[in-house]
């Protein structure tokens, strides 16, 4: 049987590859813009053209590094460890907001029901460490009830 903290971890990692896959897209988009460049001009145009596309080039390699990163963060999270207190790669279920303190990935949705996936250096997951079923939490003004830790 596919656990909760297994479906929320697959979904954490297929957001970072979707990213990623389109971050190489637009990479391949631009090493095809910079052939054509280099084909079709000359002068101080040229040069100003190929700055930019190898500035943007830049923008995303480091961007394709960041997801990286984070997919080497959700490679950290044991799904077979159940939590009493809250901390990196646990599930949490509320009075309201659920959450799968791992990385920002926004919504994920599994059987159901909706999870803010959020980074553990959020104010949100700052909150939410070291809590317990039963303990109460308030996120933007609002107190929630902690009815699950997984």
């Amino acid at each position: 049987m596919i656990t909760l903290k297994t479906k929320l971890l697959e979904l954490a990692g297929d957001y970072v590859n979707e990213r990623i896959d389109i971050l190489h897209s637009n990479i391949n988009d631009l090493k095809e813009a910079l052939k054509l460049e280099t084909k079709c001009s000359m002068g101080d145009k040229y040069e100003t053209d190929r700055a930019m596309l190898h500035l943007e080039f830049e923008k995303l390699s480091g961007q394709v590094e960041q997801y990286g990163r984070l997919k080497k963060t959700l490679n950290q999270i044991e799904t077979n460890v159940k939590h009493d207190k809250i901390q990196f790669g646990s599930v949490v279920k509320s009075s309201g907001p659920h959450y799968f303190i791992s990385i920002p990935a926004g919504i994920l949705k599994t059987d159901g029901e909706d999870f803010y996936s959020v980074g553990f250096q959020t104010p949100v997951a700052r909150e939410l460490t070291g809590k317990k079923k039963g303990e109460e939490f308030t996120i933007n003004n609002q107190t929630f009830k902690i009815e699950e830790v997984i």
